[in-house]
């Protein structure tokens, strides 16, 4: 009886850290995969992401974790559509610095 309790508690401790993952936004996954991924502050910057950017703009900014080549060509393009996408960008930096730093 005790085995298969343990077993039920290993199992739904699984099932909770597999289903926190699978529900991670594109940011926060980006986040826990780079060198240096904690998890609540990575949690903490994909809320902000959520409030600040669009999905496509999640994507695209999630890319910049392992390209960071991506983001300086985006930074320093002369297209209309990168330059609001960089003030969208921007502007979630910021408010993730403001929120998630320091806690």
């Amino acid at each position: 009886m005790k085995r298969s309790f343990e077993r039920a508690t290993l199992v739904a401790f699984v099932l909770s850290v597999t289903a926190s993952v699978a529900t991670a936004g594109p940011i926060e996954r980006a986040c826990l995969g780079s060198d240096n991924g904690n998890r609540a502050l990575c949690g903490c910057i994909q809320q902000v992401a959520d409030m600040t950017l669009q999905g496509s703009d999640q994507r695209r900014a999630a890319s910049f974790f392992n390209h960071p080549d991506k983001a300086h060509a985006t930074w320093v393009s002369q297209s209309s559509a990168d330059d609001a996408f960089w003030d969208r960008y921007k502007n979630f930096g910021n408010t993730a610095e403001a929120t998630c730093a320091g806690g």
